[in-house]
């Protein structure tokens, strides 16, 4: 993945990624609000209230706000490949606590309570993707949690959202397997994998039985979610 890519997309990103999404009858805020309102539910499950969090690969940084009002985060930073992403989520949600930067900006320092990623492995190199984990491993201070949302393989109407993203078409997916897996040879303790948003809009009256199906593999995405042993 070249920062150029997304550097292209920054100032239309809204745009592009609900065009592909028109298919389900909702928008990108949609999804983002559940994956963190579904992250809220797993982090009372597990009597975690993290106070400082890391967005990998922030895009324009619109998660950060519901990273703090969702879930209480008070500080965050937010890192991408694209500087003018970055520039976007600056302007747009810069401020005291929360601060937007290049992975090559920031030094990994085990400090940090929750790290959030979601949609961003697809488009790493598959041989790239182990140091990926590690730089996020190294972040996270000891009995800290790693929240990794991606797009289910296994899902049509995924596959088709990402044919139609013109930022998704040449993305490498991967499976809820090989997402467990190259968490745990870093050290990870996988808590618990939940796949989500099975319904799309006209079928919205059966949402409710969302929280019921998160073992069955066929939500369009899904959540690992980890934990960094305590030393």
């Amino acid at each position: 993945m070249k920062s150029v890519d997304f550097d292209l997309h920054a100032d239309t990103y809204d745009d592009d990624l609900n065009r592909a999404l028109a298919a389900s009858g909702e928008d990108k805020d949609f999804f983002a609000r559940g994956r963190v309102e579904w992250l809220g539910t797993c982090l009372k499950r597990s009597d975690e209230h993290p106070r400082t969090a890391l967005d990998y690969g922030c895009g324009i940084g619109d998660t950060s706000l519901l990273l703090r009002d969702l879930l209480g985060v008070e500080q965050l930073v937010g890192l991408d490949v694209s500087e003018r992403s970055l520039v976007r989520a600056q302007e747009r949600h810069g401020e005291a606590n929360f601060r937007f930067a290049t992975f090559s900006a920031y030094t990994p320092n085990e400090s940090i309570d929750l790290v959030y990623c979601n949609g961003v492995f697809h488009h790493i190199p598959i041989a790239e993707r182990d140091a990926a984990v590690d730089y996020i491993y190294r972040s996270l201070r000891p009995g800290g949690l790693f929240s990794l949302w991606e797009n289910n393989p296994w899902n049509p109407g995924t596959r088709y959202v990402m044919a139609q993203c013109v930022f998704d078409r040449d993305a490498i997916r991967l499976t809820a397997a090989e997402a467990m897996k190259r968490a745990r040879n870093r050290g990870f303790e996988v808590v618990s994998l939940d796949y989500r948003f099975f319904f799309p809009r006209f079928l919205s009256r059966l949402r409710f039985l969302e929280s019921e199906l998160t073992s069955v593999p066929l939500g369009a995405q899904y959540q690992v979610f980890c934990r960094k042993p305590a030393r």
